[in-house]
């Protein structure tokens, strides 16, 4: 045994050290593409433990990995060096709130969906909402910086975090940010680390801001005979003076998946779908519903549903949370991205998706984010298939390159981590990604933490197929 697992073992209490083969397979892999296998995979339950293993782990130079629920989508908790994966969702979930100053401290472990939970009792909410809410840890949502539907209109996780407390790659605890809303000391230490993708340090600890839950909602879902119309009606309707709290996408593919899978009744024969959410005030939502309604027939609506009821509004909204699940009963594989283009190009970019899977052959299905231009082009595939996996390689590198051409970005909330480190030059230029590497270097000068992340390897390749 090395030395350094061996005083690793002897550094925290019995139990909390896992070297057992079957316990590093079991970390070895999270949503994403790729399996490595940690040497050593350590459940911290309290920041101290945090700092202690890093303070180890920088001394004999080995990597360390944060990980969460293991839910992330690109790769960033793989254990690609080896060394320790660093498990924070063991910690004790705590959800401090402090409704009169609209904030709320956690602690990294908690589900995010359950800050939201607590918030609602006080009549408040935390808005950030990604779709694995139910299962994804707020320390793994703050190191990735995600978003979800609500993003249109409440910002994405990096716009509602005020405060942090961080574990260093050196094993020191630093406090970022504070309690209040306004805070400009300094170098603003907390927005550099939130999406840093656990390269800069380990999050233990974070304040966050909570809002006041809006009074009503109204949902309206609109059906096209047109990818393109709908794209068009999108940008129509973020550029008239209303801003909704959610606005969907789903093409004909995604409609008809959720349909075979948990009918509610969407129209199969469209060829795409937009479902709408509107919050304020009852008498304001009155009146933005009569003009969106205006727009999409000026547009070209197919037809427009307004659910006549609560639980008919949530089915529609459970339908949408549920593509992800039905498309994946069409292929055994799917490979998920998240390419962000600016709003007026979201037509343009859902031609381009079209071009590319005419051009390879694939199965690619669209939904997402499209309200802030953030869609979920899905390739569906079987990863047993060698030759139709190496298509997909190819088809993804050309999504990012449209994306790019459009003025847009690589990711809008699944992160870089291993998939799209690949791709990183293409949109930071090669000065951009090294000023970047530059912050990591300085920060984490033994490169212990999270590495293979982000910053691409040299000949590094995005390789999604194993002969």
């Amino acid at each position: 045994m090395e030395k350094w697992l061996e005083e690793l073992q002897s550094l925290l209490p019995e139990g909390h050290v896992l070297t057992s083969l079957a316990d590093r397979h079991s970390y070895s892999f999270d949503a994403s593409f790729g399996e490595h296998l940690p040497d050593a995979v350590v459940q911290v339950k309290e920041k101290q433990e945090v700092a202690d293993v890093l303070k180890l782990a920088n001394r004999y130079k080995v990597p360390v990995h944060p990980r969460g629920s293991g839910t992330c989508l690109s790769g960033g908790p793989l254990p690609v060096h080896g060394g320790i994966v660093l498990d924070m969702s063991q910690f004790p979930a705590i959800i401090d709130l402090s409704p009169r100053d609209l904030t709320v401290k956690v602690t990294p472990s908690v589900l995010t969906g359950n800050i939201n939970k607590a918030a609602e009792k006080h009549g408040l909410m935390y808005a950030p909402d990604p779709s694995s809410a139910h299962v994804a840890t707020i320390g793994g949502n703050l190191a990735e910086n995600s978003g979800g539907p609500r993003g249109l209109k409440y910002g994405v996780t990096k716009d509602h975090v005020l405060g942090l407390e961080v574990v260093t790659p050196e094993g020191e605890i630093i406090k970022t940010g504070g309690q209040t809303i306004k805070n400009v000391t300094g170098i603003d230490l907390t927005k550099l680390i939130v999406g840093s993708e656990g390269t800069l340090g380990v999050i233990v600890g974070a304040t966050l801001k909570l809002m006041p839950k809006p009074p009503a909602v109204q949902t309206i879902m609109v059906a096209f005979d047109e990818v393109r119309k709908a794209g068009e009606a999108i940008s129509q309707t973020l550029t008239s003076g209303i801003l909704p709290a959610k606005m969907e996408f789903m093409d004909q593919a995604c409609i008809i998946a959720v349909e075979n899978f948990q009918p509610v009744g969407l129209p199969v024969d469209a060829a795409a779908v937009i479902i709408i959410e509107l919050d304020g005030h009852p008498e304001t939502l009155r009146v933005e519903r009569g003009l969106i309604e205006e727009i999409m027939e000026e547009m070209g609506a197919k037809e427009i549903i307004i659910p006549k009821s609560d639980e008919e509004a949530a089915k529609l909204w459970h339908a949408r949370k549920q593509v992800s699940p039905a498309i994946a009963k069409i292929k055994p594989t799917k490979v998920s991205e998240d390419a962000t283009v600016p709003r007026s190009k979201i037509p343009d970019f859902m031609d381009r998706l079209e071009l590319i899977k005419e051009k390879y052959g694939l199965d690619v299905v669209a939904f997402g984010h499209a309200g802030d231009g953030n869609l979920h082009p899905n390739i569906l595939c079987d990863k047993r298939n060698v030759e139709e996996m190496k298509l997909v390689e190819k088809a993804v590198e050309d999504m990012f390159q449209a994306a790019l051409d459009l003025g847009g970005t690589l990711s809008g909330e699944h992160g870089i981590g291993t998939m799209k480190a690949p791709f990183m030059e293409l949109e930071l230029g090669e000065v951009g990604l090294d000023m970047m590497k530059r912050i990591k270097d300085s920060w984490d000068p033994n490169g212990i933490l999270n590495p293979g992340k982000v910053f691409p390897e040299k000949g590094q390749k995005l390789v999604l197929h194993h002969d």
